[in-house]
């Protein structure tokens, strides 16, 4: 019988690097790994990628570009609806997960693979944006994962690849680090308690710039297209060159704690300075150019768009009907904001925008009114009172304290 033919999600970390060690000589597969760049590989880093899946036995190495697709189906809207889940994090690992999967369920279907594999655990939520990518996108194939079926635990991956001659460093073994252009995860060790903090030398971009800087954001229609007066052909070129500056000031470190798909709560750590900037200074200036309600409705949806995709149903029609909506709210998000760096946190300044809504002739809040006199505010209030008034004579008792 001929090798099972398997095309495997693979990273370069540990987990996947033990999968194709480990399906190559207990399994007998014929291992093709593709790995899909969502922003987080150099060239360099896919050049080494390459040349250690061949070392561990893989019989083929596939790279695909998705970064560019990436950010036109997803994370602009992540930017349109100023998406952070739990008000802290801004899906760094979850958004591009979906992507990464899509894109490995077609290279299985274009090779005739027999079966499809990845590096998950059965603990967390990447083993489901996984599963359900392939399920839906190759119904009939099979879906192999070693380290969740043999409840691998990282040490032994790291004594199993060390008996087959492949050194796995301590520190590399003690974190689970995932890379992309909205952000990096860093999981293990203190994200395992409660209380811990991880240490500086945990996060991937160590502090480097101390004297402050203040840029200049250039949005368009909502996507960010200008840094510092600079224009860039694709808001992908502007979020690196963002990234590339504020990166050294340590900012957009975190931990986020939240609900995972399988019902149990999880902590994981993530710089994501480019993101959480672009985000706020989205916000503001949101904040100036929309109307109270614009505001209010694109919350409520964008909260339900962040929470359905990170629980992998970003293939989910009502995805595309939000989608519809957050675009909608953008055709006059356009202006700049200015921002200020500093070591390990960054202050918005304020915006310049030609619909700004704060720059009116109606009138300044709390300095002068154009639009109305006096007289009409005692009326509108009393008419804005009028149904509460009502209520409290019908219920005298009820003073509105108690």
């Amino acid at each position: 019988m001929p090798n099972k033919k398997v095309a495997l999600a693979y990273s370069g970390g540990l987990d996947t690097s033990f999968c194709i060690k480990y399906l190559t000589l207990e399994e007998g597969c014929e291992v093709h790994a593709i790995s899909v760049n969502t922003g987080g590989f150099t060239p360099e880093a896919l050049a080494a990628m390459e040349k250690k899946a061949y070392e561990l036995g893989a019989a083929s190495f596939h790279s695909v570009d998705a970064v560019r697709s990436y950010y036109d189906q997803c994370l602009r809207y992540l930017v349109y609806g100023n998406v952070l889940r739990n008000n802290t994090y801004p899906l760094s690992v979850s958004a591009e997960r979906m992507f990464q999967a899509l894109e490995v369920a077609r290279f299985a279907r274009s090779i005739g693979a027999d079966a499809i594999a990845h590096g998950s655990t059965g603990a967390g939520n990447d083993q489901v944006r996984f599963d359900l990518a392939f399920q839906v996108i190759c119904p009939d194939t099979e879906i192999i994962t070693p380290i969740r079926d043999h409840r691998f635990a990282r040490e032994e991956e790291v004594d199993y690849l060390r008996k087959h001659g492949f050194e796995w460093t301590a520190q590399k073994a003690k974190y689970s680090i995932n890379q992309g252009i909205w952000g990096t995860s860093v999981g293990g060790a203190e994200t395992l308690t409660s209380h811990q903090a991880l240490p500086d030398g945990a996060y991937p971009t160590p502090l480097s710039q101390t004297e402050p800087l203040t840029v200049t954001l250039g949005f368009q229609k909502g996507e960010l297209a200008a840094v510092d007066g600079k224009q860039f052909a694709h808001p992908v070129e502007a979020i690196q060159a963002l990234d590339q500056l504020a990166a050294p000031f340590a900012v957009g470190r975190d931990i986020h704690v939240g609900d995972t798909i399988i019902g149990i709560k999880g902590r994981v750590g993530f710089e994501a300075a480019a993101p959480l900037i672009i985000i706020k200074a989205h916000h503001l200036l949101e904040k100036h150019v929309l109307v109270k309600w614009q505001q209010y409705w694109k919350e409520q949806l964008a909260n339900w768009y962040g929470m359905m995709l990170h629980e992998s149903l970003f293939l989910d029609p009502v995805m595309r009907n939000i989608e519809a909506f957050l675009t909608s709210t953008q055709e006059f998000v356009t202006g700049e904001v200015i921002v200020k760096l500093l070591p390990y946190r960054f202050e918005l300044q304020g915006i310049q925008s030609p619909y700004d809504l704060m720059q009116t002739k109606a009138g300044q809040y709390g300095e002068m009114n154009n639009n109305w006199s006096g007289e009409d505010v005692k009326g509108f209030t009393k008419i804005l009172g009028n149904q509460l008034k009502i209520y409290q004579s019908v219920h005298p008792e009820w003073d509105g304290l108690s």
